[in-house]
């Protein structure tokens, strides 16, 4: 069904690190709603910062593959078995949002995505850019890097509806075998948390912050309320730090303790609820927050809302061999075919793929044009209401920003 470039290559992994080749095939998905304007905006934009950037000695060679709602209507399956191969062969992609059902309905395909490839990290940053408005009085205060644990949590999806065989059964082992009460009426959803999948998530986050020189990792957990899931996150990521990264770390309680933090990464830790507020009354004490799948989901929406919007913000789904890259935003499907949709998250999820691929010459040159043109107030109705400016369409969005890259050195 999928046509690939013979000039293109796969880009491979060794030991967690990328190998990119200078024709690299990358796959995408146009997405549903907002989707396929956005993503096309993205694309535009990408091409135009590698071509700016290396000539013609590098390219990327994409391939759209099918899922969601073009899947549907062209093929009948959401997330057909030819994008899931091609998925499992190519292993990068750029990804549209996708709908997903509340309450009813087929399960994720994100999620069905992120935990095939096996994307254990989402990683998200938020930092404020000149000239949006934010609610908060210091916005440029706020420079957070969220590492969200991906494949493990609430988002496994174990759960039964109150009323099935399923649920049933669990409430009778929970009554006669555990001696728990149980209501008749109780829906059933598992947190399941592993020691495993904690420690590669904070291991990651601990290279990186080692890596790029960042200052501190906080943990994030509701552990004085779930122990043995959120507590027990909070204890295998220090344990992490403790074991592999005794050189370049010191916790919170070490400072405290009179131990000198010089040239160390601190790591300390918040409960969830806690967290929330300090980001908000204190952006500048915090860093880089590591979190367990569902606080890490809640945790970065809010983030978002710091730098005034969260349509800014791009997130890379990354493991040791793949990587999912896309805007954090929905679907939006009210805006859907009106040309006025911000495309700014995708490019960033695409500028982080560019980092992520080693071309960084080509994703810094997207991070300026974005800052340049939101400074100029060259923005979409989203940004435009607030700066008392008019407002570019998506794709007069894409093109100013390939005209600005076209400008820089």
């Amino acid at each position: 069904m999928y046509t690939f470039p013979e000039e293109g290559e796969k880009i491979s992994f060794k030991d967690g690190k990328w190998i990119t080749p200078n024709k690299p095939i990358v796959l995408y998905i146009e997405g549903d709603g907002i989707g396929p304007e956005i993503t096309q905006a993205s694309i535009k934009v990408i091409n135009k910062a590698v071509e700016k950037s290396y000539g013609s000695s590098k390219e990327i060679k994409w391939v759209e593959v099918y899922a969601g709602d073009k899947a549907q209507n062209l093929i009948g399956d959401r997330f057909p078995k030819e994008t899931r191969d091609a998925l499992m062969k190519y292993r990068v992609v750029l990804k549209g949002p996708l709908q997903t059902p509340i309450g009813k309905g087929w399960k994720s395909v994100n999620v069905e995505m992120r935990l095939m490839l096996d994307l254990y990290a989402n990683i998200r940053p938020v930092k404020y850019i000149k000239g949006i408005e934010s609610p908060l009085k210091n916005p440029e205060k706020v420079d957070l890097i969220i590492f969200r644990e991906n494949t493990d949590d609430l988002y496994r999806g174990i759960e039964y509806p109150f009323d099935s065989n399923e649920a049933k059964k669990i409430r009778e082992f929970l009554r006669n075998e555990l001696n728990v009460n149980i209501e008749d009426d109780t829906g059933i959803g598992i947190k399941v948390i592993s020691k495993y999948k904690t420690e590669r998530i904070a291991r990651m986050a601990f290279k990186y912050a080692i890596e790029n020189k960042r200052r501190k990792v906080t943990i994030m957990h509701k552990g004085n309320v779930m122990k043995y899931t959120e507590g027990s996150f909070m204890n295998w990521a220090y344990e992490v730090a403790q074991n592999e990264f005794r050189e370049k770390t010191i916790t919170e309680n070490e400072i405290n303790q009179g131990k000198d933090p010089s040239d160390k990464i601190i790591i300390n830790d918040r409960i969830a609820d806690n967290m929330f507020q300090q980001i908000i009354t204190r952006p500048e004490d915090y860093d880089i927050i590591l979190a367990p799948n569902v606080d890490g989901d809640y945790i970065s929406d809010a983030a978002g809302a710091l730098i005034g919007n969260i349509g800014l913000l791009g997130g890379a789904n990354v493991g040791d061999d793949a990587g999912m890259f896309e805007a954090i935003h929905g679907t939006a499907p009210k805006y859907a075919g009106k040309n006025v949709a911000n495309p700014t998250g995708i490019i960033k999820g695409g500028e982080l793929m560019l980092r992520f691929m080693g071309w960084t010459e080509a994703a810094d040159l997207i991070e300026k044009a974005i800052n340049t043109a939101i400074e100029e107030k060259k923005v979409t109705q989203d940004i435009a209401r607030f700066l008392g400016v008019k407002a570019l369409g998506t794709k007069e969005f894409a093109s100013e920003l390939v005209n600005i890259i076209d400008t820089l050195k």
